[in-house]
């Protein structure tokens, strides 16, 4: 059945975070002032067990849910997770992809989650300069060890590989141009985020944000573009093409350029709390439900509850003030 929310907005798309734990302190998502040493992480009693994931995931495709993302956190942190993997690939017509940093992904690690199953890899690349990915990563993890994992990747017969770069004045904005180039004529796909507050510890200011118009500027000025209709609605990524056919990249502007009337996704934590956008202060919880017995129509009833409820759209409101809202941390419902 289709479900819609107040804004006539279709559930199409789920976010599943299988940990909020990371090997990265990026200063935009786990600053290390916050997430340092003597953080607690949730316990692994208080994560979903794949089974109940993969019952909730069979709900959500009830409803029209045909593609799913798995975060983090990192989720190859996520012990075994190419077995969830497996599981979720046995649900029917859906597309199943994961966001990671790749900083994990050996031969074994992308061999794995090949054969088990996995549609789409998305790789956060915030720079191909070794001092400012590291300054970026905030752990100094080497950039020719990510570069490694993309090649694993690549190796798996994933293609096309998305890089996602998070675009902060200050920091990155000078890599711009050098990771367009890197990925043009490749087949794969770069993909620039404006720096986004989500949560409340990045210390984000309107002044760190470099607007995507920047952003296409300076790529067009070297590499001219042209813009491409969209895959399907709600797809948040703008896509421009190069005008000499070596490829296309994608420009993600929740802060210039809102996309809340086309948004068709929903986050479930790790814990089982679901998520009616990346900026809520406030999730739902599902997983009382499932440990204290509900039966798939009361967690169908719930979900359908929620998302008809549903009226969020707050880039489109946002300000300096809306900033400081209590937001739950993007590493507790991914990205």
């Amino acid at each position: 059945m289709t479900l819609t929310d107040t804004l006539n907005r279709p559930l199409r798309d789920l976010r599943i975070s299988v940990t909020d734990r990371c090997n990265f302190r990026c200063p935009y998502c786990m600053p290390k002032e916050i997430f340092g040493h003597g953080h607690k992480f949730l316990p692994k009693s208080d994560l979903l067990t794949f089974e109940e994931i993969t019952r909730l995931a069979r709900i959500f495709t009830d409803f029209g849910v045909r593609k799913i993302r798995l975060t983090g956190g990192e989720p190859l942190l996520r012990h075994q997770v190419t077995t969830l993997v497996g599981m979720l690939r046995e649900l029917p017509g859906v597309e199943l992809a994961m966001t990671t940093n790749g900083s994990l992904l050996t031969p074994q690690m992308a061999e794995s989650l090949k054969k088990s199953g996995l549609d789409r890899l998305t790789i956060s690349l915030d720079s191909l300069d070794e001092a400012t990915y590291q300054r970026m990563n905030d752990v100094g993890f080497p950039l020719e060890r990510t570069l490694q994992g993309i090649a694993n990747a690549e190796a798996a017969g994933f293609a096309p590989l998305k890089f996602n770069t998070v675009v902060r004045r200050g920091f990155n904005e000078g890599d711009v141009l050098r990771i367009a180039a890197r990925w043009r004529g490749t087949g794969h796909i770069a993909r620039f985020i404006e720096y986004m507050d989500v949560g409340t510890t990045n210390g984000w200011r309107m002044d760190d944000v470099v607007p995507a118009q920047e952003i296409l500027d300076t790529i067009d000025a070297v590499y001219p573009l042209e813009p491409v209709n969209p895959h399907y609605r709600g797809e948040v990524a703008r896509r421009w093409r190069y005008r000499d056919g070596a490829g296309e990249i994608g420009v993600i502007a929740s802060v210039t350029q809102p996309f809340c009337g086309d948004c068709t996704r929903i986050r479930l934590s790790a814990v089982g709390n679901l998520y009616t956008c990346l900026f809520a202060a406030a999730g739902h919880d599902l997983r009382s439900l499932i440990r204290f017995g509900a039966d798939d129509n009361e967690i169908r009833a719930r979900i359908q509850e929620i998302w008809r409820a549903r009226g969020d759209r707050y880039s489109e409101i946002r300000s300096e003030e809306t900033a400081k809202r209590p937001k739950i941390e993007m590493s507790y419902i991914g990205g």
